[in-house]
């Protein structure tokens, strides 16, 4: 079997960062498996989906390094939904209810104020002829919901979540289709995952209950099944569904300067029994991942693991892999001077404003001004070369008697302005010697 999974968002707005693991999981999985990885825009809502979101989705995807092998777009399919759809009518798997959303609304409250769950209670099959008239006579047009069949258990065994089982009584019968004829997401999603040969189905565990009535969906249709696994969701650091993870997206984690590989490194193990470690490249992640390592207690998402990988993620860039991203003049010496004092790759472009200046020394305390003037006369006789800084530090120690912080913290400050960064040995010949004897002379 040729293992066939897919990622379908709805072009209505940006993904965050739920969509993100979910779209990852399904890369890695058909990875692993030498499969393929199919996008679906599921776009049936014609009003709010936007071609601009679409476009922000593909590239929100391939700034991830999560290329896809297919695509399709709900919106496209339309003839083969109606074609799938009045089979199953004729079948007697479909049929049409009038009742209004108001009329709706007050039998489930009626329902919830007895204690009874609010399952639909398929008035609409014994409509008469005449009632029906009646209805179409005021105006109405039908939905339509699926019938389910309650002589069969909803059973299967889920790749995370084990072995599930639904009381299909206890279910409501579905809406499939609105009054205006457009499509709920439940037939469409179902009917493409049949006819693109979807083997794989991993969503969250919200979906759990879609999925008890899309199983009979797919036997309705004479179709196999999928495998199915649902994800535990994601919750913030307060310990529940936090609002503020719907707004994490590509486009916050960009604008703050994270690395793909930071997000893939932490969303790829978050809510599993794997360690979750930084990685310079898909490759661990695809090798390692497996459904059984997910368990079913919520994953807790948390920022500052993740700028803390990211941290770690850039120490171990070379210079080829962000030279794009670095000032023009900053060649891999200097790279590797300064990576290990950044955050971000764009953290790199404030420490060579500082190398490279326009520079305002800033007023050495009293007590250090003659040890700053003997830095400058012996910086300015010395051979200025790679070694320069032990040459400077050692006649410095040797004249004045100073040691460690009192010997090197007024030089740091006088030539970069701050009291800590680079290794110096590393960064005074980045600096360089006219740069370096102007800034101890000032």
């Amino acid at each position: 079997m040729t293992v066939i999974t897919r990622f379908a968002p709805s072009p209505t707005g940006h993904l965050h960062v739920g969509n993100i693991r979910a779209a990852l999981h399904n890369w890695l999985w058909a990875r692993k498996s030498g499969g393929s990885f199919l996008l679906r825009l599921d776009d049936t809502d014609i009003e709010r989906s936007r071609p601009e979101y679409a476009d922000a989705i593909r590239a929100d995807l391939a700034w991830l390094g999560l290329h896809w092998d297919g695509e399709e777009r709900q919106s496209d399919r339309f003839a083969l939904y109606e074609e799938r759809f009045q089979a199953l009518r004729a079948s007697g798997h479909v049929y049409p209810a009038y009742e209004t959303q108001q009329e709706l609304e007050l039998r489930r409250k009626v329902l919830l104020g007895r204690g009874l769950p609010p399952v639909y209670d398929r008035a609409a099959l014994s409509l008469t002829p005449d009632q029906i008239a009646a209805h179409e006579a005021e105006g109405r047009t039908p939905h339509w919901r699926f019938r389910l069949d309650h002589d069969q258990p909803i059973e299967w065994t889920d790749l995370i979540r084990g072995e599930q089982r639904f009381d299909p009584h206890l279910l409501s019968d579905p809406v499939i289709r609105r009054a205006d004829g457009s499509w709920l997401y439940m037939l469409p999603s179902v009917i493409d995952d049949v006819d693109m040969g979807v083997t794989h189905v991993l969503r969250g565990e919200d979906h759990v209950s879609n999925t008890a009535t899309q199983i009979q969906m797919f036997t309705a249709l004479g179709a196999s099944l999928p495998a199915f696994a649902h994800e535990a969701l994601l919750t913030g650091n307060e310990g529940k569904l936090s609002k503020r993870l719907g707004s994490l997206g590509v486009a916050h984690f960009r604008e703050i300067g994270l690395e793909p590989m930071a997000i893939a490194s932490l969303l790829a193990r978050l809510g599993s029994s794997q360690p979750i470690e930084p990685f310079a490249g898909m490759a661990p992640l695809i090798d390692s991942f497996d459904f059984a390592h997910f368990g079913r207690a919520p994953a807790r998402f948390d920022e500052g693991e993740l700028a803390g990988l990211n941290q770690k993620i850039v120490h171990m860039l070379p210079y080829d892999a962000v030279a794009e991203r670095l000032p023009q003049t900053m060649d891999e010496a200097a790279w590797d001077a300064i990576r290990p004092n950044l955050e971000t790759v764009a953290g790199a472009a404030d420490w060579w404003r500082i190398v490279t200046g326009p520079f305002d020394a800033p007023e050495p305390a009293e007590d250090d001004r003659d040890f700053i003037a003997s830095a400058h006369r012996i910086l300015s006789h010395a051979t200025f070369d790679a070694g320069i800084w032990r040459t400077l530090t050692d006649a410095l120690k040797q004249e004045t008697g100073r040691k460690g912080k009192g010997l090197f913290l007024p030089l740091r400050r006088a030539l970069t302005g701050m009291d800590h960064g680079p290794d110096m040995a590393q960064l005074l010949p980045l600096i360089g010697r006219d740069r370096a004897i102007a800034r101890l002379s000032a």
